[in-house]
C-alpha cells in the first residue's frame, strides 16, 4: 500500500518572489507599469497627482486585509454598490417593526381561546336561535 503525503496549510499562499505572493507581485508590477507609462505622458507635478492614488490603491490590493479578507473583495463590493441601480420609495405611513409584525401574525394564526364556559342553558339558547333562523 502506497503512502501519500497530505498537503497542509493550503489556505496560505506560496511566497514566490521574495516575501511577496504571486498576486501581490502582480498588483505591484501592474501599478508600476502604469506609472512608468504615465511618467512619459505627463509632466512631473501632474504625474505625482495621478501616481499617488494608483500607488496607494496598488498597495492596498497587495497588502491590506479587512476582516481577514483581501482588499479586492471590499473594493469590488464598493464598485458593485455604486454601479447597481437603486430604487428609493417614499411611504408616509411608518412601517411596523418586524417583531410587531410577527406577533400580530402569530395572534392571527393562533386559535382564539373562548373564556366563556358553555352551560346547558346557553347551549339550548344557541340551538333555539339556530333553529329559528331556518
Amino acid at each position: 500500500m502506497a503512502q501519500y503525503q497530505v498537503p497542509q496549510f493550503i489556505e496560505v499562499e506560496d511566497r514566490i518572489i521574495g516575501s511577496l505572493t504571486l498576486k501581490q507581485f502582480l498588483y505591484l508590477a501592474f501599478a508600476g507599469a502604469i506609472l512608468f507609462v504615465l511618467w512619459f505622458l505627463f509632466n512631473f507635478y501632474i504625474w505625482i497627482i495621478v501616481a499617488l492614488p494608483i500607488a496607494v490603491l496598488a498597495a492596498a490590493f497587495a497588502f491590506l486585509k479587512i476582516n481577514d479578507r483581501p482588499f479586492v473583495y471590499f473594493f469590488l463590493a464598493i464598485v458593485k454598490y455604486f454601479t447597481k441601480p437603486k430604487l428609493y420609495i417614499f411611504s408616509s405611513a411608518p412601517k411596523e417593526a418586524p417583531k410587531e409584525q410577527m406577533s400580530k401574525k402569530k395572534e392571527a394564526e393562533s386559535p382564539k381561546i373562548i373564556e366563556n364556559k358553555i352551560t346547558p342553558s346557553k347551549l339550548k339558547e344557541l340551538a333555539l336561535k339556530l333553529d329559528a333562523g331556518r
